[in-house]
């Protein structure tokens, strides 16, 4: 029995697990039932809300209409017209007379309409308005209004929620700019009259059908302009393009939008008939909507998490025993996986999971061979990558200084010439170091106060320099070869490019534990260190920067990630590049 067990394929003994995870069929109808009941909710409350949103609309609209009738009825009566015809014999004589009279037309307008705060009527023989207003005169209304009054073909136009600069009261109200009829049904030209109404009164309004906080209301004009704005309202949606586009239609609708909070929101939204230009538009965040849902999707949670903790020990018990060869497997990767390539696998068990442990094992014996090939080829792909970046130093430098070199030839001074050459000499001597990428400190440090005193011939009066080496006993360290030419290299070209006092290089060489320190320093005029760090660690092509990206890919190849360059500056003051390399 026992044998027959073992024969059993991998597939046969899942299946028997798959038995005891049956109940997961749970957690499917749970999830099912929560989503059907969400979406039945989301879609009765936005037809709901629908029906509310109209019945707004309609208190909306009969108040701004209350407000226009309101409006041309105060322009009906007998001293508006007598002002009329005032204003277009253009009688400047009885202005006061006018304004005395219109004052009780003004406060009659305010007892027939409470909505309305004050009044404004605008003529070329002066303004008129209630004076116990308090009207503000360091605003005049074509300065306030001027581009309203300038567009075409209008009689009356709402205005959204402004600041109210026309009076000493400073809130903000919507407004209804009108041109009056009089006078055989004419227009008078020149002749406007400003209605408003106070904000907060008109959003008192709009929220007292409100069934909940939750639900905020907004008059909006359609390019998405805020009219009256939510008290509570803490997120500008309405700019957010793929918002407003939903109104460029008009009529009446709902949609769902998240908006850039990332906030699911249900919107419903109707035009007002009074005025095609405003919708009126309702939002409450699907998350409180579905909040009482909070009770059923904690009790299908729970269903699911006792489920699962059921099938978990079921399926440990039986996985214990019929998974135990694909355990193994998985252990033996593991260890492969930290570079232990000396595990092999083997098992009393004649199935599939045992025929690709043996596949494994063969696996393991080419990756064992693979690696001793790609090991050799390595080694010598570094080689020469080396040797190629070492070629692209030499002649960086070597350009630099032959040109020094012709320009004092071309001046006569021929002792500088011979010193320089015989500088050179030495220098490719020390840096050839025959043929060998490695050499001492000590050879090193005379390679680069060549390179220095070469280049105080080219740049007489430039910079000093000194070199500083911690013990005597660090000469005989072995290290790569030309490490601290490049840096003096930079410093001289551009550390002191712009500098009009003397450079100063100094050259530090110290021990901390198993590295070696070479630190250069120059008082020139400073560098990026973030920026030079990531140019010189991404290989910069610029040629500012390519003598350091050399160096550090030199350094790379040589003592991979055990080596680094380390920049710090202070602008005109000190900057100081530090190569850290470990101790050969």
């Amino acid at each position: 029995m026992g044998l027959n067990f073992y024969k059993l394929s991998l597939k046969k003994r899942i299946q028997l697990l798959f038995i005891f995870l049956a109940v997961l069929c749970i957690s499917v109808t749970g999830i099912c039932s929560y989503l059907f009941a969400a979406r039945n909710i989301e879609r009765s409350a936005l037809q709901l809300k629908q029906g509310i949103l109209k019945k707004s609309v309609q208190v909306m609209d009969e108040h701004l209409r209350h407000i226009v009738v309101s409006s041309y009825s105060f322009m009906l009566n007998e001293t508006f017209t007598q002002v009329m015809k005032d204003v277009r014999s253009n009688n400047t004589a009885d202005y006061y007379q006018n304004l005395s009279l219109l004052q009780t037309s003004f406060a009659q307008l305010k007892l027939v309409e409470p909505l309305i705060d004050t009044a404004y009527l605008n003529t070329p023989i002066g303004d008129f308005f209630s004076t116990k207003d308090f009207p503000d005169r360091t605003k005049s209304f074509s300065e306030e209004y001027g581009v309203y009054l300038k567009q075409e073909s209008w009689n009356t136009l709402w205005l959204g929620a402004h600041r109210n600069e026309l009076f000493q009261w400073k809130g903000n109200a919507l407004s209804l700019l009108l041109k009056p009829i009089v006078l055989d049904n004419h227009y008078i030209p020149n002749v406007y009259m400003l209605v408003n109404m106070r904000e907060e009164a008109m959003r008192a309004i709009l929220e007292q059908d409100l069934m909940n906080n939750q639900v905020q209301l907004f008059l909006l004009q359609k390019d998405g302009t805020m009219v009256i704005r939510s008290k509570s309202q803490q997120h500008a949606f309405n700019l957010e393009r793929g918002f407003i586009d939903h109104f460029s239609r008009g009529g009446a609708g709902d949609f769902n939008y998240t908006n850039a909070k990332g906030e699911n929101l249900l919107v419903n939204y109707s035009t007002l008939s009074m005025n095609e230009d405003w919708v009126l538009v309702s939002i409450q965040s699907k998350a409180d909507l579905l909040q009482p849902l909070k009770q059923i999707r904690w009790l299908i949670i729970l269903i699911m998490l006792f489920c699962i903790a059921l099938a978990l020990i079921l399926s440990n018990l039986l996985a214990s025993a019929l998974l135990k060869p694909l355990n193994k497997l998985q252990r033996l990767m593991a260890e492969v996986e930290y570079n232990d390539l000396e595990v092999r696998f083997n098992s009393r068990y004649e199935d599939e999971v045992s025929a690709v442990g043996y596949k494994f094992n063969r696996m393991l014996d080419q990756i064992q061979l693979l690696i001793q090939e790609v090991r050799t080829s390595e080694q010598d792909k570094r080689k020469s990558e080396v040797k190629a970046l070492q070629a692209q130093v030499d002649p960086h430098f070597l350009y630099n200084t032959l040109n020094a070199i012709f320009w004092k030839s071309e001046s006569g001074e021929k002792k500088d010439v011979s010193e320089m050459i015989v500088s050179l000499s030495l220098l490719f001597r020390l840096g050839l170091n025959n043929g060998n990428d490695i050499t001492t400190l000590q050879q090193e440090i005379k390679h680069v106060e060549q390179y220095l005193q070469l280049q105080q011939k080219c740049y007489e009066n430039l910079f000093t320099y000194s070199i500083h080496v911690e013990a005597p006993s660090h000469f005989s360290i072995s290290m790569l070869k030309i490490l601290l030419q490049p840096l003096v290299e930079n410093s001289i070209l551009h550390g002191f490019r712009d500098k009009a006092d003397l450079g100063s290089i100094v050259i530090n060489v110290y021990r901390e534990g198993g590295f070696l320190l070479l630190q250069v320093t120059d008082n020139g005029c400073g560098l990026d260190a973030d920026q030079m760090e990531k140019a010189v660690n991404e290989h910069g092509t610029e040629r500012k920067g390519y003598a350091l990206s050399n160096l550090q890919s030199r350094l790379s190849l040589h003592y991979g990630e055990s080596a680094s360059i380390a920049f710090r500056s202070i602008p005109d003051i000190e900057t100081t590049v530090t190569i850290t390399i470990p101790i050969m």
